[in-house]
């Protein structure tokens, strides 16, 4: 049995554990159980929700050390048990122990809730799965950490731990948004004292500049957690979120690329909320063709949650997810291994980072900040207006303003680009033009790919008409691409031009494993 399999059978059946492990009760997130490393990968598992005693996986200590038993049966598997952190021994100057204020997540994650309490807690809105007022219920945690005990207890955690990375979170507070001062104090501090990597989590924010306030603060990257795309679990489940609405989500997430950049953003995503399976895979990729990491992990019932009785999806659903949404951060480029800090580079909660593929060589996918639009629009300067001469000074125009601009991308350099927008006049009826390809790559595949995906790109959007104006030298490279003539010719900048249309079913969506280099 592969790891991928084994945390994801874990996560969602629970463990019985029969030796001394470090637990955790409660928390901001989905969050309970015990942590482990499984064949060098962290994972945090069930242990104490109430399926978890029916759980077939069992934890064992034996001469050897831990093991895992399914069944009965001996999993042959790497097992390790992770320490008490030794920085839970020291103490604030005013006493107050360390590991009430932050916990070790995983492996080298720092953690910790700066404000322990938030306003929809006791209210008919409360997130059903959230238990951030648990911990501090039976005392193990503070109601607010300060700026000061942060930078200790990041200090002493990476000298005494190796912590390599830190995770902020946070309640809401009144009015909306001020949680983000507090967050913003207590990141600076703890940069100033470890140096360490920041994350932090919050609800999208009232103002665009608290992503710049936070990232000059020493912020690296954030997490805006939607939960679900699916409206109504976020009414069931998620009231808040469900009333800032999903437009707000992805306009705070466009903002937060353009500040922290691509693959330095990510959202939760839960499953077995009782969502639609196909649109929360809808959803995944559209957060990562934005640049954002779709983080997507089995529902957790925390004991003493509105939660608390319910169960995770069954492993075989997971598995099936997660196999999807890896080919998803496959095909747009995107990779927990290159997040600078956070949930996504530790990865405990979730089995994600274990299911992800190889690195593609080629990726073709959305422009997702302004440098890679310019690195686009570069491409097609080269083409267009140095080598064509099609256009004089830039090939920029009005149309650019409101067009997806789709780059091909060669082990991560841009070249080719390919943009697609909806007509005006006619809501089910996009555009394509401006396919351009850099000259020491066009036998490299490129091209194709940069066709292929604007069809499927402008098909996920509802298009049933999809045109272009084709140079006539690239005619029978369309046709063979399922295009078909769609009018006269005619000449434009000297250059004879076809109209075509694509046939929309000939470039069907890639599956799991399948890259656009296919």
């Amino acid at each position: 049995m592969q790891t991928a399999e084994i945390i994801t059978q874990l996560q969602s059946l629970g463990l019985r554990v029969e030796a001394e492990a470090e637990k955790r009760a409660g928390g901001a997130g989905p969050a309970e159980g015990g942590a482990l490393l499984i064949n060098g990968v962290a994972a945090t598992v069930p242990t104490d929700s109430p399926f978890a005693a029916d759980s077939p996986w069992v934890l064992r200590s034996g001469p050897e050390g831990a093991a895992l038993y399914l069944d009965g049966e001996k999993i042959p598997a790497q097992v390790e048990l992770l320490p008490t952190p030794r920085f839970y021994a020291q103490r604030t100057p005013e006493g107050v122990p360390l590991k009430q204020v932050a916990l070790m997540h995983g492996q080298g994650c720092l953690a910790s809730t700066v404000l322990q309490r938030c306003l929809f807690w006791d209210s008919p809105n409360r997130c059903s799965f959230c238990g951030i007022e648990l911990s501090l219920a039976n005392e193990g945690t503070l109601e607010v950490k300060t700026p000061e005990q942060l930078a200790l207890a990041a200090a002493r955690a990476k000298e005494l731990d190796g912590a390599s990375h830190v995770v902020l979170t946070t309640g809401c507070a009144a009015p909306a948004g001020s949680e983000l001062k507090h967050l913003a104090a207590c990141a600076q501090a703890i940069k100033e004292s470890s140096g360490l990597p920041i994350h932090a989590q919050f609800l999208p924010p009232p103002f665009n500049r608290s992503f710049r306030r936070l990232a000059e603060a020493g912020v690296d990257t954030v997490g805006i957690h939607v939960e679900s795309f699916d409206l109504n679990v976020l009414e069931s489940h998620a009231v808040p979120k469900y009333g800032l609405g999903l437009e707000r989500f992805f306009e705070a997430w466009m903002e937060a690329v353009e500040v922290f950049g691509p693959g330095q953003v990510s959202s939760f995503v839960i499953a077995g909320l009782g969502e639609d399976p196909e649109g929360l895979i809808t959803g995944c990729r559209m957060l990562a063709e934005l640049g954002v990491y779709p983080f997507l992990l089995p529902l957790r019932p925390i004991p003493g949650s509105e939660l608390a009785q319910a169960a995770p999806p069954d492993p075989a659903y997971m598995a099936g997810l997660y196999q999807e949404v890896a080919a998803i951060l496959q095909q747009t480029g995107l990779s927990a291994a290159r997040s600078k800090a956070g949930c996504v580079r530790c990865g405990a909660c979730s089995a994600l980072g274990s299911w992800e593929l190889p690195e593609a060589r080629l990726v073709v996918r959305p422009a997702r900040d302004q440098a890679e639009r310019e690195a686009g629009l570069a491409v097609r300067q080269g083409v267009f207006v140095q080598e064509q001469h099609i256009v004089q000074l830039s090939d920029h125009d009005e149309y650019d303003d409101y067009s997806i601009h789709l780059l091909a991308l060669d082990r991560g350099r841009v070249v080719g680009t390919v943009r697609v927008y909806q007509r005006q006049d006619q809501p089910n009826a996009w555009v394509g033009g401006r396919l351009a390809v850099a000259r020491d790559q066009r036998r490299g595949g490129a091209g194709a790919a940069l066709v292929r995906e604007a069809m499927r790109t402008v098909r996920r959007r509802g298009c049933t008409r999809f045109t272009a104006e084709i140079q006539e030298a690239n005619v029978a490279f369309f046709q063979r691409l399922g295009w078909s003539k769609a009018g006269e010719t005619y000449e434009m900048h000297g250059w004879t031009h076809q109209p075509m249309e694509a046939d929309l079913d000939a470039a069907p969506d890639l599956k799991p494993g399948e890259s656009h280099a296919a």
